[in-house]
């Protein structure tokens, strides 16, 4: 279902996008054509995010993939933001130039033409809806209570990552229709660059927040994440003490996380007997138990 909405998202999009540059180009607005080429950066990652999806399906039974291929779609994620970065650093770039280098523009035209971008932003943005918003939390059904919500590990990036270029596209089809019709009524000439520049800003907020997600993701920053407290709290409650002297935690697909857990005690303690514990918390899928006496060799 991803797979398929993207890539009528991506269809779309690099058709729109050829129209807004040709029109932007035609018309002389910066917005429009700004508009015009940040989709066009949003065509390619939204291919991108197809091609993901496309090889993470093709080798979901690769060998080489010890934990599957999920972060293939995270890498993908990542590698979109920074696509965004890159826009909103180019279209800055162009407004201010346009900014101090005002041109004449052909209002009406570039107004029609800016609507009809939106509205195939909006609905691109439906069909990736699925990916803001719906992270599908859950709470634990085990017999302990706590109310730690595992949502944030079910987003799908490479999804949330083609989501968020088409709704900047849409944030940013706004700005430039606003600023066209405050150049057509007011003669605010300005307005078209300085609305390029907001639109940058705006993007590059995005694209920071994709950043910190996914590169968080990717290298395994997941010490302070709900699961690891729950590892601590359910060492704490096994029949005989034992303190945690090493703890490790990756996540290794769409809510799913492999730990590491070296504990030290003063009575004898089966391994098995720390795995149940730890077992009862369905995200962790993959747990390798390590178990030594204290005072006892190295």
């Amino acid at each position: 279902m991803a797979e398929s909405r993207t890539a009528w998202a991506a269809g779309i999009t690099a058709v729109m996008m050829v129209i807004e540059i040709t029109a932007g180009w035609l018309y002389q607005s910066m917005a429009l054509l700004a508009d015009g080429w940040h989709m066009s950066s949003h065509a390619l990652a939204l291919g991108l995010s197809v091609a993901v999806y496309a090889y993470a399906r093709k080798h979901a039974q690769d060998r080489r993939f010890t934990f599957g291929t999920w972060k293939v779609e995270v890498l993908g994620g990542y590698t979109s933001a920074v696509l965004l970065m890159g826009v909103a650093f180019y279209m800055a770039w162009q407004s201010v130039e346009r900014l101090l280098s005002p041109v004449d523009i052909d209002y009406d035209r570039a107004i029609a033409v800016g609507a009809v971008g939106l509205v195939v932003n909006l609905v691109c943005a439906w069909l990736l809806k699925d990916a803001h918003g719906h992270d599908h939390g859950h709470g634990h059904g085990h017999g302990h209570s706590h109310g730690h919500d595992h949502g944030h590990a079910h987003t799908d990036l490479n999804l949330r990552a083609a989501y968020l270029h088409v709704v900047a596209d849409a944030a940013t089809s706004v700005l430039a229709i606003v600023a066209l019709f405050g150049g057509k009524w007011w003669g605010a000439v300005w307005l078209d660059p300085l609305m390029g520049i907001a639109g940058a800003v705006l993007v590059a907020v995005w694209a920071w927040g994709l950043l910190r997600q996914s590169g968080s993701v990717l290298l395994d920053a997941n010490g302070d994440a709900p699961v690891a407290e729950e590892i601590r709290e359910a060492v704490a409650t096994l029949p005989v003490p034992a303190d945690i002297t090493d703890l490790h935690v990756w996540q290794v697909g769409k809510g799913k996380f492999a730990c590491i857990v070296a504990v030290v005690t003063d009575q004898p303690l089966a391994p098995d007997v720390i795995r149940r514990a730890i077992g009862i918390h369905e995200e962790l899928v993959h747990i390798t138990v390590e178990v030594n006496r204290r005072g006892a060799p190295a």
